[in-house]
C-alpha cells in the first residue's frame, strides 16, 4: 500500500513472530515489529534473533521495526539488523530527539519515522523535520503524558497533548513531510471511543494512526477512509472544475484552489488505497 494510504499501523511484539504473520494478514495497513517498549531488557537479544529468523525464514515479509531508543545500549545492534533486511520497509525511531540519532539510522537507507514522545524532541522538531531520511512523524502521546506529568484523560492533559499534535502537523508540513501519525489509544475493547480519537485525528490533519490491538484496526480503518458522500462530492467537485476556469459555485457553496486541493486530496487518497 502507498505510503500516502496508511490508515492504521499495528505494533507486535519481536518476541512473538507467530503474531508477526498473523498481523501482516489483518486488515492493518502496515506492521511495526516492535524491538522496544514491548520487549523486556532481558529479552531484547532474544527479540532481535527472533526477528531475524522471521525474516530470513519470510523474505517476501514488508514490515516496519521500532528499534530502541538512541543513546540505549541496543540501538546500534537493532540497527544493524535492520540493515541486513530489504523486508524490513521503514525504521521507527522512539524518543527522537537529536538529528545526530537519525543520521545514524539513515545509515541503514530506509525511511525514518522519529516518534516524538519528550519535550526534547518537540523543542528538536524544527531541525527534525529536515533531518536526512525523515519521511513522516509520528507521536507517542502516553509517553508525553509521563514526560510531562499530565494526568491522562483529562481535559487539561487533552490540552497540551493537542497543542505537542499541532507542532507535529504544522512542523511536517512546513517541511513537505507526509502528515504525522496519530498515537495509540490505550483502550482495546471501547471501539467507539477509538472510533472518535482517530476521526478527531483524521479532523486534525494526520493521516493514520497507531495501534496496540488487532480490534483497534475496524474503527481506525473506518474513521481515515473517506466515506460515500465525501467521495461523491470531491467527484462533483472535480467535473466541476473540468467545466469552470476559476472559482463556481457547487450546490450553493463557493469552490475555489483551497476546496479544490481538499477534493483531489479526497480522491487521491482513494486511488492510492
Amino acid at each position: 500500500m502507498s505510503p500516502d494510504a496508511l490508515r492504521s499501523i499495528l505494533f507486535v511484539p519481536a518476541t512473538r513472530p507467530e503474531r508477526i504473520a498473523k498481523a501482516l494478514a489483518s486488515p492493518a495497513d502496515a506492521v511495526i515489529v516492535d524491538l522496544e517498549d514491548a520487549v523486556a531488557e532481558s529479552g531484547k537479544a532474544t527479540a532481535r534473533e527472533s526477528l531475524d529468523s522471521f525474516l530470513n525464514d519470510n523474505p517476501q515479509a514488508r514490515l516496519m521495526v521500532r528499534v530502541n531508543a538512541p543513546g540505549t545500549y541496543h540501538y546500534k545492534s537493532d540497527l544493524a539488523l535492520c540493515a541486513r533486511h530489504a523486508a524490513i520497509s521503514h525504521l521507527v525511531i522512539p524518543k527522537t530527539e537529536t538529528c545526530q540519532a537519525l543520521e545514524r539510522a539513515a545509515a541503514c537507507n530506509k525511511p525514518l519515522w522519529p516518534l516524538i514522545e519528550t519535550a526534547r524532541g518537540l523543542l528538536a522538531l524544527p531541525a527534525l523535520v529536515h533531518a536526512p531520511g525523515v519521511e513522516r512523524l509520528s507521536f507517542g502521546a502516553l509517553d508525553m503524558c509521563a514526560e510531562l506529568g499530565l494526568e491522562t484523560g483529562t481535559p487539561g492533559a487533552q490540552q497540551i497533548l493537542d497543542q505537542s499534535r499541532y507542532a507535529l502537523l504544522v512542523h511536517s508540513r512546513a517541511a513537505g513531510l507526509m502528515p504525522p501519525v496519530e498515537s495509540v489509544h490505550p483502550s482495546i475493547e471501547d471501539t467507539a471511543a477509538i472510533g472518535q480519537a482517530a476521526k478527531r485525528a483524521r479532523e486534525m490533519g494526520f493521516s493514520g494512526m497507531l495501534c496496540i490491538h488487532p480490534k483497534q484496526l475496524p474503527p481506525i480503518n473506518q474513521a481515515f477512509t473517506p466515506s460515500e458522500a465525501e467521495i461523491a462530492w470531491a467527484s462533483k467537485v472535480l467535473e466541476g472544475v473540468a467545466q469552470h476556469a476559476g472559482a463556481f459555485s457547487l450546490d450553493g457553496q463557493m469552490v475555489d484552489a483551497p476546496v479544490i486541493a481538499r477534493a483531489q486530496g479526497i480522491i487521491a487518497k482513494v486511488r492510492a488505497s
